[in-house]
């Protein structure tokens, strides 16, 4: 059955004009992420009304620190082989680009180019004072938490907290790609958390297809395929599938 459904979901891959994905938590878990929500997760020891909003930071910014100090690690992380897939998917002509609802870089670091970091970045940090501008590394050489060099205000990194709007470069991004997109291959992600949960009905309020790849089904009636099962797995299998594994 699940050889059945890669073949399936190989053909609408096959098929398409232009496939888009829309990542969440979910492929990078098996990076040694763990999803912010699941037990375990960051927001289950950190309040996020009192950790992860713009207004917090703002009146203690050393507080937010001790969480962000923790967040940092995730960019240890390495790309699994799903990640390495989804850049396959995209070398070989079959994806147009990524909409990613993750802060920790891995598609990029396993080769996808065009990739709509949706919720910010971890690797680059502002000052909020004086708008100077620093990357991971740079960041990284100044004690926590880190007090910008030109005017000695804390820093915070380029994540889109809660009460934050979504940056407008990467709105358009996903507009961009989401205005041609006649299948969005979603992964990773349960399409909870707002303006990106709209993404999926956008595009099948148009006629495009859903091509959803979860541990838990999460789409229900509004996928065209579900892959219910590991990312890396079920990515590299659709990979294989499309005979673009010599690619790997």
């Amino acid at each position: 059955m699940a050889r059945e459904l890669l073949k399936d979901a190989a053909r609408l891959v096959a098929t398409s004009r232009y496939a888009v994905a829309l990542t969440g938590a979910g492929v990078s878990t098996e990076s040694g992420i763990p999803d912010f929500r699941s037990k375990g997760g960051l927001w289950s020891r950190y309040d996020p009304m009192e950790y992860g909003t713009i207004g917090a930071f703002r009146r203690d910014p050393a507080k937010v620190w001790r969480m962000l100090e923790e967040l940092l690690g995730i960019t240890d992380a390495r790309p699994n082989p799903g990640h390495f897939a989804m850049a396959r998917l995209e070398q070989a002509g079959h994806l147009q680009g990524i909409i990613t609802q993750n802060i920790d870089g891995l598609h990029q670091a396993a080769g996808s180019r065009n990739v709509v970091e949706f919720h910010g970045s971890l690797a680059t940090f502002s000052c909020l004072s004086c708008g100077a501008g620093y990357s991971l590394d740079e960041a990284r050489q100044i004690p926590l938490p880190p007090q910008c060099p030109a005017c000695r205000e804390i820093i915070k990194p380029d994540v889109v907290f809660f009460d934050e709007q979504i940056p407008p470069a990467a709105i358009s991004g996903a507009e961009e790609l989401l205005a041609h997109v006649d299948l969005l291959l979603v992964a990773g992600t349960s399409c909870q958390v707002a303006p990106a949960s709209w993404f999926p009905q956008m595009v099948a309020a148009r006629g495009g297809r859903i091509l959803e790849i979860n541990r838990e089904p999460a789409l229900g009636g509004l996928a065209t395929l579900t892959l219910a099962g590991s990312f890396s797995k079920m990515m590299s299998g659709l990979v294989e599938e499309l005979g673009i594994g010599d690619f790997l």
